[in-house]
């Protein structure tokens, strides 16, 4: 009888780590994708950036700054309605992005996008520029700013 006992508790740690092994990550698993710039000289003093940004894990992240050596200030970015036609940008409410589990957030025209506000370097097509992003759970994430003309 013993041994049956040992073989039942066996087979019940077994299937105990099986369903371990098969939930989902407790934390936020981000990566960034497709990141890009529009070209523009450097006599306009502000520029947009756009990614996609999907998180693989099982808990939300924030994106909560981004900078770079191009930029004198970055900020996190929204367009809006303001009504009669006309759209504006606006740092966004709550100051981060929130990047949902199993989700994620694209920034693209007419959306949510990173601002470079006092533009420190031209932003020729072909230029290649280093962005660093700042997550709340997820830390640092250095990324490449291909600037482009975007696809339309």
């Amino acid at each position: 009888m013993q041994k049956y006992q040992y073989l039942i508790l066996g087979i019940i740690a077994l299937l105990v780590l099986s369903l371990a092994a098969c939930q989902a990550s407790s934390t936020p698993e981000i990566s960034v994708e497709g990141v890009w710039g529009r070209p523009s000289p450097k006599v306009v003093t502000a520029g947009a950036i756009y990614m996609v940004i999907k998180n693989d894990g099982g808990a939300a992240d924030k994106l909560l700054s981004a900078s770079s050596a191009s930029c004198g200030t970055m900020e996190l970015h929204e367009s809006y309605d303001k009504g009669d036609g006309v759209m504006g940008m606006r740092e966004v409410p709550d100051g981060f992005i929130e990047i949902p589990a199993k989700g994620g957030a694209e920034l693209k025209m007419g959306g949510l996008h990173i601002m470079c506000i006092d533009k420190l370097d031209d932003f020729e097509k072909g230029a290649v520029l280093s962005l660093t992003l700042e997550f709340e759970t997820s830390g640092t994430k250095i990324v490449d700013v291909e600037i482009r003309q975007p696809d339309m």
